[in-house]
């Protein structure tokens, strides 16, 4: 009796040892907080994407110095969908129903959006989006950190119409074929048209993702702008087809005093590897440049530099949306007290920062940023000198008021309307 008490006493200390070690086990797991990465680290988009796998890397290390988030340390989880958007969607739908992220910060491309957005509907997860777009868009479950177009495209078309911008009266827009640059570009022709100005001078191209050949479209375009109107190009290039392209606007000499390049995809990165001597006077319209004179911005590129030991020190706009949204959501979730999707998305509205871009910046309830418009100019140095921008933030209609169907809808996410694109608010007073 005793040898048969003394084997009960063994088998319940290995059965306790064994739960001791299992529940240290799920403590371990639930030590760090994971944060998915969802940007291609290789493929056409690459040349745009990878910088922004570093920028959150950047700051989950930042965050984790400061003790990380309600105790525990953040973990970065990485995946790379390679610049195609099927596996944008694969990857999306590994990172939370395997790795079981509290957030993902991720996309470029809006096929890339397009592709994940079922995904994080289905599965109620909660994604960063931190590149401009075309708008039309609001989910419950998407953040959207980059510029609507009532916060990029109009204003630039806008400035280029006026006397300062050289009253331009004929377009060129151009742009790789995708939703983005087809729904942005319908957007600006109704902006246009409304304007006064005619169909027959309004050209549109679009052309392949990583499209390397200019030569032919470029003279085109110079042909189309000798013509007797002050001519100029809206392009939504994306990618690396954006390397080939500026290189054959200067094989050609586009001069940008005679027509003028306005980009919308474009920013100090993508000129990485270009001859810009021959560039200087073309434009970008973006919320945030590297050259802007700021506390915060100077804070943002030592920080980014320190990050890379000094390698590299550029910054852009998608690097401070990613920014932007990070810091936000840091802030919600010490808020909500919890990473639970929906307590951390009712407490995102009204979050706000001070922006590198100098600009305190606020979540609206349309998921969409109130942020500064700015214009930047390509100087000597392959960067950009902001020439104009916004006298306040402007708040991002999530649909455009230039497309008649549109300009009915509204996007808000509390009550009573608490949707993403309707023409009534969906609940009603008794």
């Amino acid at each position: 009796m005793k040898s048969a008490s003394v084997l009960r006493g063994i088998v319940l200390g290995l059965l306790g040892l064994q739960l001791m070690l299992a529940a240290s086990a799920a403590r371990a797991g639930e030590d760090t907080i994971k944060i998915g990465i969802l940007h291609s680290l290789s493929g056409t988009m690459a040349i745009s994407e990878l910088v922004l796998k570093d920028t959150v890397l950047m700051l989950i290390a930042d965050q984790n110095k400061k003790g990380g988030l309600l105790g525990r340390k953040l973990e970065p989880v990485i995946v790379d969908p390679a610049s195609d958007w099927d596996v944008f969607a694969e990857k999306a739908r590994e990172l939370l129903a395997k790795d079981k992220v509290a957030v993902v910060f991720g996309c470029w491309t809006s096929a890339s959006r397009k592709s994940v957005l079922p995904i994080f509907e289905q599965l109620n997860g909660l994604l960063f989006y931190p590149v401009q777009y075309e708008g039309e868009e609001s989910s419950r479950n998407i953040f959207y950190t980059g510029a609507a177009p009532n916060q990029q495209a109009i204003p630039a078309v806008r400035y280029l119409m006026s006397k300062d911008g050289g009253e331009v009266r004929r377009w060129v827009l151009l742009g790789t074929d995708y939703v983005y640059p087809r729904t942005t570009n319908r957007i600006l022709s109704a902006y246009l048209t409304a304007n006064g100005v005619s169909p027959e001078d309004i050209m549109t191209i679009y052309t392949p993702f990583g499209h390397s050949d200019w030569q032919e479209i470029i003279k085109s375009i110079k042909i189309f702008g000798s013509e007797g109107k002050k001519t100029a190009v809206i392009s939504t290039i994306n990618g690396d087809a954006n390397t080939y392209f500026y290189k054959e606007l200067a094989a050609q000499k586009v001069d940008a005093s005679v027509i003028p390049v306005m980009a919308f995809s474009i920013g100090e990165r993508e000129l990485f590897g270009v001859n810009t001597t021959p560039l200087i006077g073309h434009m970008a319209a973006w919320n945030y440049f590297q050259s802007i004179k700021s506390a915060e911005n100077t804070a943002f590129i030592k920080m980014w530099a320190d990050f890379n030991e000094q390698r590299d020190k550029t910054t852009n706009d998608p690097m401070e949306a990613t920014f932007i949204g990070f810091r936000m959501w840091a802030q919600a979730v010490v808020q909500a007290g919890t990473t639970d999707v929906d307590a951390v998305r009712q407490a995102m509205y009204g979050q706000r920062i001070k922006a590198p871009s100098g600009f305190e910046v606020v979540m609206n309830t349309n998921h969409h940023l109130s942020k500064p418009v700015m214009i930047g100019k390509i100087n000597s140095s392959g960067t950009f000198d902001v020439i104009w921008q916004s006298i306040h933030p402007v708040r991002a209609d999530a649909w455009s008021r230039y497309i008649p169907d549109s300009a009915k809808r509204t996007a808000d996410w509390t009550f009573p309307w608490v949707c993403g694109g309707c023409i009534e608010p969906t609940f009603k007073e008794w």
